[in-house]
């Protein structure tokens, strides 16, 4: 099976793609906002991590996101299999306390 789970890097695909879908499994989903609120109001852009089993998620913003994007970049550069990264997903279920809602 093979994995992907890309982060922009460039801002010019970030404003070209203000929300991408970077992770979809079985058990998350992780999105990517970009180019989004007030100017300087969101610099990192954001992610939004979902657990399809709790329906639950969490959005990460600023340094949090810068966070997310460092360590996410860092488990890529290990060349990880799914699992490993439903793992790593997986530690932030004890913070996600938003429910997911259907539109």
């Amino acid at each position: 099976m093979t994995v992907v789970m890309a982060v922009n890097a460039s801002a010019a695909e970030a404003f070209e793609t203000p929300m991408q879908t970077i992770y979809n499994s079985p058990l998350f989903c992780v999105v990517e906002f970009s180019g989004f609120g007030a100017e300087g109001q969101h610099p990192a852009g954001g992610f939004e991590i979902m657990d399809k089993a709790l329906r639950r998620e969490i959005f990460l913003g600023g340094k949090d996101a810068e966070q997310f994007r460092s360590s996410v970049q860092a488990l890529i550069a290990s060349q990880p299999a799914a699992e490993d990264l439903d793992d790593f997903l997986a530690a932030y279920a004890g913070v996600m306390t938003t429910p997911v809602a259907l539109h």
